[in-house]
């Protein structure tokens, strides 16, 4: 049998290949378009906001349910012996523990893990695990060894407007509603508590740039930045600028380039910029 396998869900923003480079199975969470369920990897990111826009109402998110897990979980512990699971914040979504649910009902050795971050965070925590299973740690290796990444990993976005995640429920502790009107964009920093929080305000793009950058060196306390990731929501050439002034101010390149896939994009709207740094 396989030692241990690698499992996230599709809020981590993986792309097809980076799946399969990093052998991670990944569960999908579902989104409702009125009548019309699917699951998160049936609709592309581009198909989705496309659909976004000309949608009248917001699509509707869903995590998926024990029986989704334990299903998965089965399966994966007839060809491996043990099972690393990275999901969702549980501050913003029931994911984690649908997949705790599971765990302890089929009792295996199978370590659930609250990444405390989104998309590209996750991302990052996820490409850890995979360096340390490949290398040949034990699995209670891997996990200490993810506790103390977690600690070390920064995310950060802006988006738009709140709209979005005001109507989604999901607003945290982000303040400042009025700057929808006002056109202030915050930028949010995803917290040690696992929500969104208010890092700052801003009034164009190229601010929200050197305050991000900022941010993650007031952040960093002395650490030094190892990895970068990149995510943005229907914006790739927004992205190519802040990956390139991340890139110029830390000297490292981003590992992760992604788009912001459709259950993390029914919250934070089109036009979302993020990065995820992590520190050594």
């Amino acid at each position: 049998m396989k030692k241990i396998a690698l499992v996230t869900d599709s809020t981590a923003d993986l792309n097809h290949e980076f799946q399969q480079t990093c052998d991670t199975h990944v569960i999908p969470l579902k989104l409702r378009f009125e009548d019309e369920e699917l699951f998160d990897n049936q609709i592309s990111s581009e198909e989705f906001y496309a659909r976004l826009a000309d949608s009248k109402h917001l699509p509707k998110t869903s995590q998926p349910s024990p029986e989704d897990f334990r299903r998965l979980y089965m399966r994966l512990l007839q060809e491996y012996q043990e099972i690393i699971s990275i999901h969702i914040s549980s501050g913003l979504s029931g994911t984690l523990n649908a997949a705790r649910i599971a765990a302890e009902e089929l009792k295996g050795k199978i370590h659930i893990i609250d990444s405390k971050t989104i998309s590209l965070g996750m991302g990052l925590m996820v490409q850890e695990a995979a360096k340390l299973i490949r290398e040949g740690l034990e699995a209670t290796q891997v996990v200490q060894a993810l506790t103390k990444a977690r600690q070390n990993i920064e995310t950060m976005f802006t988006v738009n407007t709140l709209e979005y995640l005001q109507k989604g429920g999901r607003i945290g502790k982000v303040q400042g509603l009025m700057g929808s009107i006002l056109n202030i964009k915050p930028l949010i920093r995803v917290g040690d508590d696992g929500v969104y929080h208010t890092y700052d305000k801003v009034r164009s793009q190229e601010k929200a740039f050197k305050t991000m950058i900022q941010g993650f060196k007031e952040l960093a306390k002395g650490r030094k930045a190892v990895k970068m990731a990149i995510a943005h929501g229907a914006a790739l050439q927004a992205a190519s600028g802040l990956k390139d002034a991340l890139e110029n101010a830390f000297q490292i390149p981003a590992s992760i380039v992604t788009q912001v896939g459709p259950v993390i994009g029914v919250h934070t709207g089109p036009g979302t910029l993020g990065a995820a740094l992590q520190y050594e």
